[in-house]
Protein backbone atom coordinates (compact mmCIF):
# COMPACT_ATOMS: atom_id res chain seq x y z
CA UNK A 1 0.00 0.00 0.00
CA UNK A 2 1.24 3.39 -1.07
CA UNK A 3 0.65 6.17 1.14
CA UNK A 4 1.45 10.09 1.25
CA UNK A 5 2.02 12.28 3.80
CA UNK A 6 2.13 15.85 5.06
CA UNK A 7 3.64 16.51 8.27
CA UNK A 8 4.08 19.69 9.82
CA UNK A 9 6.50 20.53 12.94
CA UNK A 10 6.89 23.57 14.51
CA UNK A 11 10.51 25.08 14.10
CA UNK A 12 12.43 25.42 17.84
CA UNK A 13 16.02 27.54 17.80
CA UNK A 14 17.61 25.52 20.66
CA UNK A 15 20.86 27.68 20.69
CA UNK A 16 21.82 27.57 24.30
CA UNK A 17 25.32 28.76 25.18
CA UNK A 18 25.81 29.96 21.75
CA UNK A 19 23.30 32.50 21.74
CA UNK A 20 24.39 33.78 25.38
CA UNK A 21 28.23 34.05 24.06
CA UNK A 22 26.94 36.01 20.79
CA UNK A 23 24.83 37.86 22.47
CA UNK A 24 27.57 38.65 25.12
CA UNK A 25 29.65 39.68 21.73
CA UNK A 26 27.06 42.20 20.50
CA UNK A 27 26.65 44.00 23.84
CA UNK A 28 30.22 44.63 23.91
CA UNK A 29 29.90 45.73 20.05
CA UNK A 30 26.95 47.98 20.68
CA UNK A 31 28.81 49.53 24.00
CA UNK A 32 31.81 50.01 21.72
CA UNK A 33 29.33 51.67 19.06
CA UNK A 34 30.72 49.12 16.85
CA UNK A 35 27.07 47.79 16.03
CA UNK A 36 24.05 49.34 15.99
CA UNK A 37 20.95 47.72 18.26
CA UNK A 38 18.36 47.09 15.68
CA UNK A 39 20.82 44.51 13.97
CA UNK A 40 19.51 40.87 13.42
CA UNK A 41 19.42 38.75 17.04
CA UNK A 42 22.03 36.52 17.44
CA UNK A 43 18.71 34.01 16.82
CA UNK A 44 17.48 35.03 13.50
CA UNK A 45 21.42 34.52 12.46
CA UNK A 46 21.42 30.96 14.02
CA UNK A 47 17.80 30.26 12.26
CA UNK A 48 19.03 31.92 8.93
CA UNK A 49 22.31 29.49 8.54
CA UNK A 50 20.25 26.52 9.24
CA UNK A 51 18.06 27.61 6.55
CA UNK A 52 20.71 28.77 4.48
CA UNK A 53 22.58 24.55 5.14
CA UNK A 54 18.69 23.35 4.78
CA UNK A 55 18.28 24.58 1.50
CA UNK A 56 21.84 24.21 0.16
CA UNK A 57 22.56 22.12 -2.78
CA UNK A 58 26.24 20.77 -1.16
CA UNK A 59 24.34 19.94 1.81
CA UNK A 60 21.76 17.59 0.19
CA UNK A 61 24.68 15.70 -1.61
CA UNK A 62 26.62 15.35 1.23
CA UNK A 63 24.04 13.85 3.00
CA UNK A 64 22.56 11.51 0.77
CA UNK A 65 26.59 10.15 0.57
CA UNK A 66 26.59 9.57 3.95
CA UNK A 67 23.33 7.84 4.18
CA UNK A 68 22.73 3.97 3.82
CA UNK A 69 19.62 4.71 2.24
CA UNK A 70 22.15 5.78 -0.92
CA UNK A 71 24.65 3.54 -0.69
CA UNK A 72 22.76 0.50 -0.86
CA UNK A 73 20.77 1.24 -4.09
CA UNK A 74 24.37 2.11 -5.76
CA UNK A 75 24.84 0.10 -8.76
CA UNK A 76 28.31 0.58 -9.29
CA UNK A 77 27.85 2.16 -12.60
CA UNK A 78 29.06 5.67 -12.07
CA UNK A 79 26.85 7.15 -14.66
CA UNK A 80 24.23 5.66 -12.90
CA UNK A 81 25.16 6.20 -9.45
CA UNK A 82 25.50 10.18 -10.46
CA UNK A 83 21.96 10.15 -11.93
CA UNK A 84 20.72 8.58 -8.72
CA UNK A 85 21.92 10.78 -6.68
CA UNK A 86 20.96 13.71 -8.52
CA UNK A 87 17.42 12.43 -8.32
CA UNK A 88 17.66 11.90 -4.34
CA UNK A 89 19.17 15.59 -4.29
CA UNK A 90 16.34 16.67 -5.53
CA UNK A 91 13.57 14.94 -3.29
CA UNK A 92 14.58 16.99 -1.12
CA UNK A 93 13.23 20.71 -1.43
CA UNK A 94 12.89 23.45 0.19
CA UNK A 95 10.32 26.09 -0.02
CA UNK A 96 10.87 29.52 1.46
CA UNK A 97 7.56 31.22 3.48
CA UNK A 98 5.96 34.29 2.56
CA UNK A 99 5.09 36.03 5.63
CA UNK A 100 2.65 38.27 3.62
CA UNK A 101 0.75 35.43 2.39
CA UNK A 102 1.23 33.74 5.85
CA UNK A 103 3.01 30.84 4.50
CA UNK A 104 6.24 29.32 6.58
CA UNK A 105 9.22 28.07 5.45
CA UNK A 106 9.21 23.86 4.42
CA UNK A 107 10.68 21.49 3.15
CA UNK A 108 10.06 18.11 1.44
CA UNK A 109 11.58 15.03 1.44
CA UNK A 110 10.36 12.37 -1.09
CA UNK A 111 11.44 8.50 -0.44
CA UNK A 112 10.03 4.85 -1.39
CA UNK A 113 8.58 4.09 1.74
CA UNK A 114 6.40 6.27 4.50
CA UNK A 115 9.32 5.05 7.37
CA UNK A 116 12.06 5.91 5.14
CA UNK A 117 11.02 9.42 4.11
CA UNK A 118 10.06 9.55 8.12
CA UNK A 119 13.57 8.59 9.06
CA UNK A 120 15.31 10.64 6.54
CA UNK A 121 13.44 13.61 7.30
CA UNK A 122 14.69 13.78 10.62
CA UNK A 123 18.38 12.76 9.80
CA UNK A 124 18.48 15.39 7.44
CA UNK A 125 17.44 18.35 9.31
CA UNK A 126 19.87 17.30 12.02
CA UNK A 127 22.38 17.18 9.41
CA UNK A 128 22.19 20.59 8.06
CA UNK A 129 21.45 21.66 11.87
CA UNK A 130 24.74 20.19 12.55
CA UNK A 131 26.56 22.42 9.62
CA UNK A 132 24.90 25.11 10.56
CA UNK A 133 26.53 24.77 13.86
CA UNK A 134 29.61 24.40 12.67
CA UNK A 135 30.06 27.59 10.20
CA UNK A 136 27.83 29.65 13.84
CA UNK A 137 31.01 28.10 15.91
CA UNK A 138 33.47 29.20 13.57
CA UNK A 139 32.11 32.77 13.11
CA UNK A 140 31.85 33.00 17.08
CA UNK A 141 35.42 31.71 17.41
CA UNK A 142 36.68 34.26 14.68
CA UNK A 143 34.60 37.11 16.13
CA UNK A 144 35.62 35.94 20.09
CA UNK A 145 39.45 36.45 18.78
CA UNK A 146 38.93 39.48 16.92
CA UNK A 147 36.88 41.38 20.06
CA UNK A 148 40.12 40.04 22.15
CA UNK A 149 42.36 41.61 20.77
CA UNK A 150 40.62 44.76 20.78
CA UNK A 151 39.49 45.13 24.08
CA UNK A 152 43.07 44.50 25.42
CA UNK A 153 44.46 47.42 22.93
CA UNK A 154 41.40 49.15 24.88
CA UNK A 155 42.49 48.38 28.29
CA UNK A 156 46.63 48.97 27.30
CA UNK A 157 45.54 52.30 26.01
CA UNK A 158 43.63 53.11 29.00
CA UNK A 159 46.45 52.23 31.12
CA UNK A 160 49.05 54.27 29.14
CA UNK A 161 46.85 57.16 29.77
CA UNK A 162 46.52 56.51 33.58
CA UNK A 163 50.08 56.00 33.85
CA UNK A 164 50.58 59.59 31.78
CA UNK A 165 48.35 61.45 33.93
CA UNK A 166 50.00 59.93 37.25
CA UNK A 167 53.61 60.33 35.94
CA UNK A 168 52.56 64.54 34.89
CA UNK A 169 50.76 64.59 38.58
CA UNK A 170 53.80 63.34 40.39
CA UNK A 171 56.55 65.14 38.38
CA UNK A 172 54.33 68.36 39.32
CA UNK A 173 54.03 67.58 42.89
CA UNK A 174 57.85 66.64 42.60
CA UNK A 175 58.22 70.13 41.24
CA UNK A 176 56.84 72.16 43.32
CA UNK A 177 58.05 70.72 46.88
CA UNK A 178 61.74 71.28 45.23
CA UNK A 179 60.81 74.69 44.81
CA UNK A 180 58.89 74.53 48.45
CA UNK A 181 62.22 73.34 49.98
CA UNK A 182 64.34 75.90 48.09
CA UNK A 183 62.51 78.84 50.19
CA UNK A 184 61.87 76.93 53.10
CA UNK A 185 57.86 76.97 53.02
CA UNK A 186 56.67 75.19 55.29
CA UNK A 187 53.01 76.12 55.64
CA UNK A 188 50.56 77.30 53.17
CA UNK A 189 50.56 80.38 51.70
CA UNK A 190 47.83 80.71 50.07
CA UNK A 191 44.13 80.46 50.41
CA UNK A 192 43.13 79.12 47.13
CA UNK A 193 42.02 75.33 47.22
CA UNK A 194 44.49 73.32 46.44
CA UNK A 195 42.56 71.72 43.73
CA UNK A 196 42.31 74.98 41.84
CA UNK A 197 46.22 76.43 41.90
CA UNK A 198 47.98 76.04 38.76
CA UNK A 199 51.07 73.41 38.75
CA UNK A 200 53.17 76.77 38.77
CA UNK A 201 52.08 77.78 42.30
CA UNK A 202 51.84 74.90 43.51
CA UNK A 203 54.66 74.89 45.60
CA UNK A 204 52.45 77.87 47.88
CA UNK A 205 51.07 75.27 49.49
CA UNK A 206 53.87 74.53 51.58
CA UNK A 207 56.66 71.65 51.89
CA UNK A 208 54.98 69.42 54.53
CA UNK A 209 51.49 69.35 52.31
CA UNK A 210 53.37 68.41 49.30
CA UNK A 211 55.14 66.06 51.08
CA UNK A 212 51.58 64.46 52.29
CA UNK A 213 50.50 64.80 48.79
CA UNK A 214 53.52 62.99 46.65
CA UNK A 215 53.17 60.05 49.38
CA UNK A 216 49.61 60.01 48.59
CA UNK A 217 50.46 59.84 45.01
CA UNK A 218 52.80 57.00 45.12
CA UNK A 219 51.14 55.03 47.59
CA UNK A 220 47.75 55.23 45.54
CA UNK A 221 49.20 54.90 41.62
CA UNK A 222 47.74 55.65 38.21
CA UNK A 223 43.75 56.39 38.85
CA UNK A 224 41.25 54.29 36.67
CA UNK A 225 37.70 54.87 35.72
CA UNK A 226 34.47 52.27 36.20
CA UNK A 227 34.93 52.02 32.30
CA UNK A 228 38.62 50.89 32.56
CA UNK A 229 37.46 48.22 35.18
CA UNK A 230 34.57 47.32 33.48
CA UNK A 231 36.77 46.67 29.70
CA UNK A 232 39.11 44.40 32.55
CA UNK A 233 35.97 42.69 33.44
CA UNK A 234 35.28 41.85 30.23
CA UNK A 235 38.92 41.35 28.80
CA UNK A 236 38.98 38.07 31.68
CA UNK A 237 35.94 36.33 30.35
CA UNK A 238 37.14 36.92 26.47
CA UNK A 239 40.98 35.39 27.94
CA UNK A 240 38.63 32.36 28.99
CA UNK A 241 36.97 32.11 25.02
CA UNK A 242 34.43 30.65 23.97
CA UNK A 243 32.92 27.51 25.26
CA UNK A 244 32.19 25.79 21.44
CA UNK A 245 29.83 22.87 21.61
CA UNK A 246 30.15 21.38 18.26
CA UNK A 247 26.56 19.49 17.94
CA UNK A 248 24.65 22.30 19.26
CA UNK A 249 21.16 21.95 18.23
CA UNK A 250 19.60 24.96 15.82
CA UNK A 251 16.11 23.62 15.91
CA UNK A 252 13.57 20.92 18.06
CA UNK A 253 10.43 19.56 16.85
CA UNK A 254 7.31 20.98 18.62
CA UNK A 255 5.09 17.85 17.34
CA UNK A 256 6.97 14.75 16.39
CA UNK A 257 6.90 13.89 12.81
CA UNK A 258 4.30 10.67 12.30
CA UNK A 259 3.86 8.47 9.07
CA UNK A 260 1.75 9.46 6.11
CA UNK A 261 -1.54 7.64 6.12
CA UNK A 262 -2.80 9.23 2.86
CA UNK A 263 -2.71 6.85 -0.40
CA UNK A 264 -3.14 8.98 -3.28
CA UNK A 265 0.75 8.92 -3.79
CA UNK A 266 2.71 6.78 -5.92
CA UNK A 267 5.46 7.50 -3.42
CA UNK A 268 5.91 8.76 -0.10
CA UNK A 269 6.71 12.47 0.68
CA UNK A 270 7.56 13.97 4.34
CA UNK A 271 6.73 17.93 4.93
CA UNK A 272 8.38 19.69 7.83
CA UNK A 273 7.37 23.57 7.84
CA UNK A 274 8.56 25.26 10.30
CA UNK A 275 6.77 27.94 12.23
CA UNK A 276 8.80 31.22 12.91
CA UNK A 277 11.67 30.95 15.13
CA UNK A 278 10.66 29.55 19.14
CA UNK A 279 14.10 30.36 21.00
CA UNK A 280 14.40 28.17 24.37
CA UNK A 281 16.77 30.08 26.39
CA UNK A 282 18.22 27.16 29.01
CA UNK A 283 19.09 28.98 31.66
CA UNK A 284 16.79 31.89 32.37
CA UNK A 285 13.83 29.03 31.26
CA UNK A 286 12.12 31.14 29.03
CA UNK A 287 10.46 30.47 25.93
CA UNK A 288 10.73 33.05 23.47
CA UNK A 289 8.08 33.02 20.42
CA UNK A 290 7.37 34.67 17.12
CA UNK A 291 6.66 34.84 13.31
CA UNK A 292 9.79 34.60 11.39
CA UNK A 293 9.84 38.32 8.78
CA UNK A 294 11.36 36.89 5.87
Amino acid sequence: MERHGDHRSAYCQYVGGYYSQQQFLRNLDIKADLASVDQPSAMDEAYKEFIMQLASWDTRRDFWLQTDYYKQRQSGNARADAAMLDDLINNIQFMPGDAAKSINDSVKLTAETGQDANNLLRQYVAFASQRAAGHLNDELKGAWAARTVQMKAQVKRQEEVAEAIFNRRTHSVEQALKVAQQHNISRSETDVPADQLPDSELFLLGRPMLQARLENLQAVGPEYDLDYDQNRAMLSTLNVGPTLDPRFQTYRYLRTPEEPVKRDSPRRVFLMVMWGIVGALIGAGVALSRRRVL
